[in-house]
């Protein structure tokens, strides 16, 4: 008996920018009721890949099959006709309309020429929820639902255009432990009724949850493929990045008098919490806790864009006034936000540009920028951090997600910040820049800069941290040094077990 060919078969795919070539020779499958993870270094090429696949771009070269048969995928439309939709990572929702509005945007039910079947909008978006298990009326607005529950909106929206196969795009990507655990029932369940899944995730840990198979994307190229007893975290790494990423034990830097405390210190989100902790040169200090628990908020007040609720802060003894951002730099304190394209760059401008932006104060004499130390500049910083663009000149949004997380971090490590604030520093960015960015902080610490950073990722508290401090509810529930570190510990703190 001839067994059927995959639900959906690539080969050869090519596909050309100006100056790039985002896929040499790629072959794809995806079977029936399966979920493939598809893994890789920013700029490896997925993206490009499952737009080829949902019809946003189409390839220069290669064939794609779909249950055997050619098809040429011209259009989203096309790919929707086709049962491929695309869930992407910046949700695509109106936010000022409700539930029932968004799942058939475009393809509301009518009655007659020019009115829209309210009752049957309504009575579908029942079923589409239903089928994604959201407990939430069909009325209710968009914007005032939690991102995880926004996420299974777009799933809902995707299913309800018969879709058997779904494209997840870094989906957990903003969500709360809960919110996670609730898409990963989801993604069983579609799986168990047959919808095919494609699962694009940097958090290797999930990938070993949840898929099937892996597919393995280098250099725009196939670099390999795990059957799913073969999924383990460093044979993933090593078909990533083609070589062995060792852990090591990270020295302490951590030295002298503190640079910076922090007394009775409260922020405008928990204004009852008060907050004690010191910082020393050199030394690397983590921020753990759940969502809510206000550990940006807490950076935030330190760097001056939320003001001082109460309490005082010191930098090298002497008390440090805090109303805005300005006085936070000129103390030497640098703020590496959580959202580096809304917050952290100017996508449309260059590198060059980007990376002087915290520096014009410095750089210009009056009134006009010094070109000539402006590009010295970020030579230099581009060159130290080992940020790949073709030129100074390529414009940041044609970046890697990594390589601008570097351009942010250039901006402010051309000022010599004497306290570091990173908060998520490696949110969105694949392993091989992780460990550029582990790095750079390593590097930073040993020269006497102090770090303090805010982390979801487990692993990545314990691997950097000289200490951590725990937040709950908006206070410090606990301090926990290198020997004590330990992901029971942490959690327990987290989640108001305990405090230390």
């Amino acid at each position: 008996m001839t067994n059927p060919p995959p639900l959906i078969e690539a080969r050869s795919l090519g596909k050309r920018f100006p100056g790039v070539r985002a896929l040499h020779r790629v072959n794809f499958t995806l079977g029936r009721g399966e979920v493939l993870a598809v893994i890789g270094e920013n700029g490896a090429g997925k993206s490009t890949l499952m737009k080829v696949l949902s019809g946003v771009t189409e390839p220069d070269e290669g064939e794609i099959r779909v249950e055997g048969q050619p098809v040429r995928i011209g259009s989203v439309r096309a790919a929707e006709q086709l049962g491929i939709a695309l869930i992407h990572q910046e949700l695509n929702l109106a936010d000022n309309l409700d539930v029932a509005a968004n799942l058939f945007l475009g393809r509301e039910p009518r009655r007659g020429k020019f009115f829209i079947d309210r009752k049957r909008l309504e009575s579908d978006s029942v079923r589409a929820l239903a089928e994604v298990g959201l407990n939430c009326g069909p009325r209710c607005l968009v914007n005032t639902l939690s991102l995880g529950r926004q996420q299974l909106v777009e799933i809902a929206k995707a299913l309800s255009t018969n879709a058997r196969v779904l494209i997840m795009d870094e989906p957990t990507s903003s969500l709360s432990q809960h919110e996670t655990e609730q898409l990963y029932r989801v993604v069983r369940g579609l799986r168990a009724r047959g919808v095919s899944i494609v699962y694009i995730s940097h958090r290797l840990g999930e990938v070993r949850e949840l898929a099937d198979r892996v597919m393995v994307l280098r250099d725009g190229q196939n670099a390999g493929e795990l059957a799913r007893e073969q999924i383990e975290h460093q044979a993933m790494v090593r078909l990533m990045v083609g070589r062995d990423l060792g852990r090591h034990a990270r020295a302490s830097f951590g030295r002298g008098e503190p640079l910076l405390e922090a007394e009775n210190l409260t922020t405008p989100s928990h204004p009852d919490s008060l907050l004690n902790f010191s910082l020393r040169p050199g030394e690397i200090v983590g921020v753990a806790g759940l969502i809510g628990a206000g550990r940006t908020e807490l950076l935030q007040v330190l760097f001056g864009l939320d003001p001082v609720a109460g309490g005082e802060v010191r930098m090298n003894g002497r008390p440090l006034k805090l109303s805005s951002p300005r006085d936070a730099i000129q103390a030497g304190i640098a703020l590496v936000p959580e959202d580096r394209k809304q917050q952290g760059v100017i996508l449309e401008m260059a590198v060059r540009e980007n990376t002087s932006l915290a520096s014009l104060r410095r750089d210009s004499s009056g009134g006009f920028l010094r070109r000539g130390q402006e590009i010295a500049m970020a030579d230099r910083m581009i060159r130290q951090l080992r940020v790949k663009t073709p030129a100074a000149t390529q414009h940041v949004q044609y970046l890697s997600g990594g390589n601008q997380q570097k351009v942010v971090l250039a901006k402010w490590l051309a000022l010599e910040p004497r306290l570091l604030l990173l908060d998520e520093p490696t949110r969105g960015i694949d392993v091989g820049a992780k460990q550029e960015i582990y790095q750079m902080m390593e590097e930073l610490a040993e020269r006497g800069v102090t770090i303090l950073f805010v982390s979801s990722e487990m692993e990545e508290v314990l691997r950097m941290s000289d200490r951590a401090l725990v937040m709950h509810e908006g206070r410090i529930a606990g301090e926990l040094t290198r020997d004590q570190l330990t992901e029971e510990a942490v959690m327990t703190l987290a989640t108001g077990g305990c405090d230390r």
